[in-house]
């Protein structure tokens, strides 16, 4: 549960050089290159400029619309620049479909936008490809050690089919920062803290240095990790002024905060002090709820990462997965039916991708409908991160982002979880 560590990046690396530096430690600067404007005519030719989306239309499957529910039957989705222009029935938009530009077709299958996960470790080139191909065209980093999500973000600029549209967080704003102090020279004076990093000047200056180096969010947590068996997610870690410490810090930089939360009070001390997105929240009470309800705050309750701790061989982990998923599928209805915004994500990291759509999955199976947990990881998810004018549906002016399925996501959702094809920015992504 949340990122694992990763070696540190070379000592070159400097504040004013995250760009380089991190691109270079995620594998990323071949990349960047081939974007740069000294590329070679062939890479033009095949990618477009720089920061350009594709040109594409999909035509001939069955449209979903995760905001209305409609489907609309043998559908065009007209993609130039990487931006919708049209997309609706072939009979409406035959006319105004563009000769000359590479046709995807979908006949006899579904198409639907690409998907949200919202909390996600991206460390690499690879994991970055890795969670485009399992459908997830744009996402939020649930943190890094070393800014690399602040390269993947900036990769996925220059080579959208190479990486999600991404929100990074930086660094974790954590008691105990380990090797996460070497990021940045700036962050070192923090090493002689006996107590880790707990004062407000403390806390703030981690925040500070998150918002200089490109950070879009602020990653916390209010309780110690499920994820390691020496470690009881229910004690909590920062109290209710701290957390607003952070917070607070983070809105003078016009940015909100994800809060990694387990027990009741946790959750209750996190929200009132404003937080934008609960994490996890396994045991997240119904006054808390209704106080995120009221506020506005969304639940990422990463549903996958909780199951996945009971398929571990380590006896402690096994056991708290299976003793914390009902309580916390019990937690997303409660809150999804009290109206409170819901948001996938996986909280994926250690090298292995999971599938978004294995989170919509147990939304579903925590008792929302199938349309509503679809929302989950399009409109709502992307409504969280800023992306609601852009991701989440295929509808003209958003991003080209499509996901090609084999067959009804509302009757079957495990069809998110293998697409057939992905479509990032108007680029399909090579399967290989």
């Amino acid at each position: 549960m949340c990122v694992d560590n990763t070696p540190p990046p070379s000592g070159r690396l400097t504040r004013r050089g995250v760009l380089a530096g991190a691109a270079a430690l995620a594998g990323t600067s071949a990349v960047l290159a081939q974007a740069a404007p000294a590329a070679s005519a062939a890479s033009a030719a095949s990618r477009g400029s720089s920061g350009r989306g594709g040109d594409l239309v999909v035509e001939g499957g069955r449209l979903l619309d995760p905001l209305t529910g409609e489907v609309t039957e043998d559908a065009v989705v007209v993609i130039i620049g990487g931006v919708v222009r049209a997309a609706g029935p072939r009979g409406r938009l035959g006319t105004r479909t563009p000769s000359g530009v590479p046709v995807l077709r979908a006949h006899g299958q579904w198409i639907l936008p690409g998907l949200v996960d919202a909390h996600i470790h991206l460390n690499t080139a690879a994991e970055a490809r890795d969670a485009v191909l399992k459908g997830a065209t744009s996402a939020r980093s649930g943190s890094t050690n070393f800014y690399q999500d602040v390269a993947v973000r900036e990769l996925a600029r220059q080579a959208p089919e190479r990486a999600p549209r991404l929100r990074a967080a930086g660094i974790f704003v954590t008691p105990d920062l380990g090797d996460t102090i070497l990021a940045d020279p700036e962050l070192v004076p923090l090493a002689r803290l006996r107590d880790g990093v707990r004062s407000a000047e403390a806390l703030r200056r981690v925040v500070e240095v998150n918002l200089a180096r490109g950070a879009d969010t602020i990653k916390t947590r209010v309780n110690e990790r499920a994820g390691l068996p020496e470690q009881d997610p229910l004690v909590q870690v920062y109290d209710h002024e701290q957390l607003s410490t952070i917070v607070a810090a983070a809105r003078r930089g016009g940015k909100g905060v994800l809060c990694h939360s387990y027990s009741e009070k946790g959750c209750h001390d996190a929200v009132t002090a404003g937080i934008r997105s609960l994490e996890h929240g396994a045991f997240v009470g119904e006054r808390t709820l209704r106080e995120m309800r009221r506020r506005g705050t969304y639940f990422t309750p990463t549903l996958t990462a909780i199951a996945g701790l009971a398929e571990s061989s380590d006896p402690v982990l096994a056991e708290r997965g299976r003793s914390y998923l009902p309580v916390l599928k019990r937690a997303v209805l409660a809150a999804h039916e009290l109206g409170v915004p819901l948001a996938a994500g996986t909280d994926s990291s250690g090298g292995t991708v999971d599938p978004i759509g294995r989170e919509v999955e147990l939304m579903h199976a925590a008792g929302l409908s199938a349309l509503d947990a679809i929302r989950t990881a399009t409109t709502g998810a992307a409504k969280l991160l800023g992306f609601d004018s852009t991701a989440g549906r295929l509808a003209r002016g958003f991003a080209g982002d499509v996901l090609v399925v084999d067959g009804d996501p509302l009757a079957d959702l495990g069809v998110l979880s293998r697409p057939a094809r992905v479509v990032r920015a108007g680029f399909p992504v090579p399967t290989a």
